[in-house]
Formats: structure tokens, C-alpha cells, sequence
């Protein structure tokens, strides 16, 4: 039995778990829908209406609530102990899920009245369970991993995302803060980006990712390293937007964010190496392949900043949002999702019945063909896409954004066989 499920059996509920999981390939699906219906947004500056919409669709509905839900099933495996409690965690998926839909409306509507303000609210009390059930699970014993502390500290980068986000909100109709609220769209964006979702994946993936290779390599130190490199490039290149005129000093957290995912994809490397099972499942595959994916943003942002000034690609900016919310943190959910969720299902199926025979591998409970067309309609849709943005392509554009709705499609389809499984003895 895999390590994951033995270390869940008496510390997650199922019921705790899926609905963030079928929420989110819904929150996905919606996504893909918008990118295919608003790409004329593209060529137009990237605060507007519809490309505002897609980006909190897929970094709420999608990214953040699958988190949610694979981080209630695994906190425990990172902390070694119990998820703290299952009504805070209930909480978070209600007030969450009802929030983001009123906020997406706000966006798409670009309505700065009560949706906006009433969704931002919803989402900080929920972000505000979820804290106190990851504070409250991970400090139940004296000793806390180098995996826990990323937790921790993503979920506090969380909560500063989105109270930051509210205040933005407020400030549109509100003066409460110096200057535009567009001002520091930047800020906020890159603490959910980096704080929130980077430190979350790392965190997560360096525990996971060697588990599922069944590796024996581990190096806390490296993780340490990555860990303060990506908080202080963060907090750098905050103070540094707010104080400094000069782009060239935003090179400096830049840099260090960058040689963070390097040395993190020098971690993944070292344990696929030194791994005991040779041969590697697709699932997995599709992980490795996100964190090479998570140099694209950065690639993009130096190109920006050392190539084209003066806005000679104002596209850059829509570049770097889609290689980040539908390039790295999709992928690594497509694989993580069919190595996380099927357990779950497996547990809640056959805890009791296993001694009554054969009962089939998590990996079962699931179509592994249709994972795959998915796969490659994920990855055609991805690239696709990116040459629609470089080349402005009205053509391009909607064969990407078609490509990764049948993606989308795919993995809601697969998502619901898995939760939808009955006993097969």
C-alpha cells in the first residue's frame, strides 16, 4: 500500500476533500471556457474585464481551491499528525465557493460595488479557516518540517494576497490607500503568484514528488535555501516596486526567484535519479514537466525588462499571466490530481471491504486513455496559445483556447468517473 493512503486512513475525511476537487475542474472548465470566448481580449491591456475574469478564475476557482483540497487531504502526511479540524475546513469550502463566483461576476461585469466587495469578503473569511486549520494542525507537536514551514508561510502570503486584494477593491470607490488601485495590481498579483502558489507547489512537490518515485533522496538544506531565496525575492521586489523608478533593480529579487526554481528543479532532478521504481507513470511525468514550465514566467519577465522597453510587446504581460496560470500550475495539477485524488477514492471505497478480495489500484479508478488525450490536448492547447500571443492571431488564438477546453473537459470527465467509482470487488 502506498505510503499516502496508510498515512490517511485516520486522519482525512473524504467528505472534507472532494468537493474542493470537483469544484475545481468546474472552476477549470469555467476558466477554458472564458479564455476561448474572451481572446480579442489579448491584444488589449491587461487590466480589463474579461482577461481580470479569467486570471481569478483560474487562480481561485481553479488553482487555489484544488490547493485547498489536496492540502486538507496531505497536511497531515507533511505535519505528521491530524488535520485539526474538518468543520474549519467545511467553512473554508463554503464561504469560498460562494465567493468567487460573485467576485468572477464583479470582475467579468467590472462592477466595484457590492459583488466585487461581497465576494473579496467571503474569500478572506475563508482563506482566514483554512489559516487557523493549517496553523492549528501544524503546531500540535514541537517539531515541524521544512514542507510544514512552506505551508505555513504560503498560507500567511495567502491571507496577505487576498486582504490586499480586498483593500483594492475597496479603494476603487473608497480612497483608503495612496495612489490608483492599479498601481499595485503588480504587488498583488506576485503575492499570490510567488508567495501563495510558488512556495505552496515547492513545498508540497518536494515532499510528493520523491514519495511517488519512491526516492530516498532528500536534502532539507537545498529546500531551506529555496525557502528563504523565494520569501526574501518577494519582500525585495515589493519594497522595491513601492521605493524605486529603476527597473534594473527588479533583476535582483528577479535573479533570486529565478535560482530558487533552478535549485528546486535540481531537487526533482537528484530524486528522479536516485529513485527505486524505474519506470514512471504519466501522472508524475506531467509534474516534472510543470516545474521545467515554472522558468517560463521568469524568462518572460527578463525578456520584458531587458529586451523590450517601452512597451514594444505590451503582450508581455498576458504572456507571463497564461505561462503561469495555465502553463506550470495547470500541469502540475493535472499530474498531482490523479496521483492524490484516487487514493482518497480508494480509501473511501475499500477501506473496509479489502479483505474480501482483490480490489482494484487507484490507479484504476480512473481512465488512464482518456488522462492521456487529455495530456496532449493540454499540451497543444499550451503552446498554441502562446505562438496565438506572440503573433496576435485571432485564428491561433481560438485553436489554443479550443484545444485546452477539451482539455478541460477531459479532466472534469475523469474527475467525476473517479468520484463517481462504486465498489469493484
Amino acid at each position: 500500500m502506498s505510503p499516502l493512503v496508510g498515512g490517511l486512513q485516520k486522519t482525512t475525511n473524504y467528505k472534507v476533500v472532494l468537493p474542493f476537487y470537483i469544484y475545481a475542474s468546474l472552476g477549470f472548465l469555467l476558466g477554458s471556457l472564458l479564455l476561448l470566448f474572451t481572446t480579442d481580449a489579448v491584444g488589449a491591456h491587461h487590466f480589463n474585464p474579461q482577461t481580470l475574469a479569467v486570471t481569478h478564475t483560474m487562480a481561485l476557482a481553479w488553482g487555489t481551491m484544488i490547493i485547498f483540497g489536496a492540502s486538507h487531504q496531505l497536511l497531515p502526511v507533511l505535519v505528521e499528525g491530524k488535520l485539526d479540524s474538518d468543520r474549519l475546513a467545511y467553512l473554508t469550502f463554503g464561504f469560498t465557493a460562494v465567493g468567487i463566483p460573485i467576485l468572477i461576476y464583479g470582475f467579468y461585469e467590472f462592477d466595484m460595488g457590492w459583488p466585487m466587495q461581497a465576494g473579496a469578503i467571503l474569500i478572506n473569511i475563508g482563506v482566514i479557516c483554512y489559516l487557523a486549520n493549517v496553523i492549528g494542525s501544524s503546531f500540535k507537536k514541537n517539531k515541524r518540517s521544512v514542507h510544514a514551514w512552506y505551508v505555513i508561510t504560503a498560507t500567511l502570503w495567502l491571507f496577505a494576497t487576498t486582504f490586499f486584494g480586498l483593500l483594492l477593491v475597496l479603494n476603487f470607490r473608497t480612497p483608503i490607500l495612496p495612489g490608483n488601485s492599479v498601481d499595485y495590481l503588480s504587488i498583488h498579483a506576485h503575492l499570490g503568484i510567488v508567495g501563495w502558489f510558488v512556495l505552496m507547489v515547492i513545498g508540497v512537490g518536494s515532499r510528493l514528488i520523491p514519495m511517488f518515485l519512491i526516492s530516498k533522496y532528500t536534502n532539507e538544506k537545498m529546500l531551506w535555501c529555496v525557502f528563504a531565496l523565494l520569501n526574501l525575492a518577494l519582500i525585495a521586489f515589493s519594497v522595491l516596486y513601492l521605493v524605486t523608478s529603476s527597473p534594473a533593480l527588479l533583476y535582483i529579487p528577479i535573479i533570486m526567484g529565478l535560482v530558487a526554481i533552478v535549485l528546486f528543479g535540481r531537487h526533482c532532478y537528484l530524486a528522479y535519479k536516485a529513485r527505486i521504481r524505474k519506470s514512471v507513470d504519466q501522472q508524475v511525468k506531467t509534474s516534472l514537466i510543470s516545474v521545467a514550465q515554472m522558468l517560463l514566467p521568469f524568462v518572460a519577465l527578463i525578456a520584458a525588462l531587458a529586451f523590450l522597453p517601452n512597451g514594444q510587446f505590451p503582450r508581455i504581460a498576458m504572456l507571463y499571466g497564461f505561462c503561469i496560470f495555465f502553463g506550470w500550475i495547470t500541469a502540475i495539477i493535472l499530474g498531482m490530481t490523479f496521483k492524490t485524488m484516487p487514493f482518497i477514492i480508494w480509501n473511501k471505497v475499500y477501506h473496509n471491504k479489502a479483505h474480501q478480495g482483490r480490489t482494484p489500484a487507484p490507479k484504476e479508478l480512473f481512465n488512464d486513455d482518456v488522462y492521456k488525450i487529455m495530456l496532449y490536448s493540454y499540451l497543444a492547447g499550451f503552446i498554441i496559445f502562446i505562438i496565438g500571443i506572440i503573433v496576435l492571431n485571432a485564428i491561433v488564438l481560438k485553436i489554443g483556447a479550443l484545444a485546452l477546453l477539451i482539455a478541460a473537459i477531459l479532466y472534469v470527465y475523469n474527475v467525476m468517473i473517479a468520484a463517481s467509482h462504486k465498489s469493484k470487488l
